[in-house]
């Protein structure tokens, strides 16, 4: 099974399309997070603004406001026209948007431009989930999920980090970040294709054999609140972090910036090995594992008072994060019909950024009123409780599994052999097995061994 595993990883890996898609995953980490260690110098940058404050945090789950409501409607259009102009149409406007904040002269016009940069993301996000479904099936698109996890990681370790040396020097420099994404657009226009698209006819057949049309949508719709509420809690790192830190004396954004970066090191290396974990502990195993180590993680943010602790905390949130975020895409693609898989994907990608954008709103006031280290146990809370969830799922259907398996309890009514019914057995005198020496009337005695 090993060699398999491997073949199918190092076939991903080779097609160019696989790569491109890991490319259009990567710019997904660096739209929102990457000028988080630029965030405490934007602040002292605008100081005269009287809602820099708020207006500085809301800077890093911006874009999330646009994605939360246009994904949606973008799947209905990648759905219907196709998801190459669109992806490639979102890359354009990703280095556009992302780039102008170098240029803009106050924060509402920089955080105008973060929302233009949530279109882009929309566009790209949707399209590239979408692609993922139409070009890869089974272990590949297994493999290719935990693959673009990794690529987001690893595309955050070099992208925040590269943002902390550049806001040391001045809090504008992190924007140039963005246009990295203008190097990708090569290889994208040259490899991505829509697949060819199937007949209306055949559309209607296949949604006409589905025997629970609308089951998929209830289940992608489970999906979309679990994955908001999980995108809610991890969030809570990019933009709170940096404040935390200069709370307890760290202020310097390339500290910021590490710890951000050995999150995202720590996820996608775990992230690599996401199918064999799957596959040996099953889905409910996955979230189980994953959100009980962000828990542990927001625990050493929350007790630990060194450097060192701190750094190992957000590496295991990272970690965490990278065992259960794959699992959304791979489970919705599962559930989604062929022809609706961009509308799954637009669900998903809005999910996604809704959890973003309310996690500040739902964390500052946690700040406020119970400080830095009341935020960090409260959300370890309730990452431990989304654990518990998944361990008792999983024993629920443990024992689901073993109920067949298991004796019928049910009451006899044995009949004997003048034809009259036996008294009522109790339960402990149950029968579980047909008696040895009954003798069947409609059966000749030499056959069961008797004379007469």
């Amino acid at each position: 099974m090993n060699v398999t595993t491997i073949s199918r990883q190092t076939q991903v890996w080779r097609d160019p399309r696989a790569i491109s898609l890991l490319m259009a995953a990567s710019l997904t980490t660096m739209a929102n997070a990457t000028i988080s260690p630029a965030l405490p110098g934007l602040e002292r940058l605008f100081a005269e603004d009287p809602n820099a404050a708020m207006l500085v945090r809301l800077l890093v789950p911006a874009p999330s406001i646009s994605v939360a409501i246009l994904a949606p409607f973008a799947g209905l259009v990648a759905d219907r026209y196709g998801r190459r102009r669109m992806l490639l149409a979102g890359v354009i406007l990703f280095v556009a948007a992302g780039c102008a904040g170098l240029f803009l002269p106050d924060l509402p016009s920089i955080f105008a431009s973060r929302l233009v940069l949530g279109l882009a993301v929309a566009l790209i996000m949707t399209a590239q989930t979408a692609l993922v479904g139409d070009y890869f099936t089974g272990d590949d698109r297994t493999a290719l999920s935990g693959l673009q996890i990794s690529a987001r990681n690893f595309g955050g370790l070099v992208f925040i980090s590269l943002a902390g040396w550049f806001a040391a020097i001045s809090p504008r420099l992190s924007f140039v970040i963005y246009g990295v994404a203008a190097l990708f657009l090569p290889l994208m226009w040259r490899v991505i294709v829509d697949p060819p698209r199937t007949p209306p006819i055949v559309h209607a057949r296949l949604e006409s054999n589905a025997s629970h049309p609308l089951s998929w949508r209830f289940a992608i719709g489970l999906l979309a609140l679990l994955q908001a509420a999980t995108n809610m809690i991890f969030f809570v790192m990019p933009t709170q972090l940096a404040f935390y830190f200069a709370e307890s004396r760290y202020s310097s954004p390339v500290m910021t910036g590490s710890a951000l970066g050995g999150l995202m090191l720590s996820g996608g290396c775990l992230a690599l090995l996401y199918g064999r974990v799957q596959r040996a502990i099953g889905y409910g195993g996955v979230f189980a594992l994953g959100y009980g180590v962000m828990a542990l993680g927001f625990v050493l943010l929350a007790r630990a008072m060194s450097p060192p602790a701190w750094f190992a905390g957000a590496a295991a949130i990272g970690v965490g994060y990278a065992l259960v975020s794959p699992s959304f895409v791979t489970l919705a693609l599962g559930l989604a019909p062929l022809s609706r898989r961009g509308t799954a994907g637009g669900i998903l990608t809005a999910s996604v950024f809704i959890g973003q954008f309310c996690s500040p709103l739902a964390s500052s006031p946690l700040v406020a009123a119970y400080g830095y280290e009341g935020l960090f146990s409260i959300t370890s809370s309730l990452a431990a409780a989304m654990a518990g969830a998944a361990v008792l799922k999983g024993c629920a259907r443990g024992l689901q599994a073993l109920k067949p398996a298991l004796p019928t309890m049910d009451w006899q009514h044995p009949t004997n052999p003048s034809g009259r019914s036996a008294p009522r057995l109790p339960v402990t005198a149950l029968r579980l097995s047909r008696p040895r020496h009954r003798v069947r009337q409609d059966r000749p005695a030499w056959r069961t061994g008797h004379s007469k």
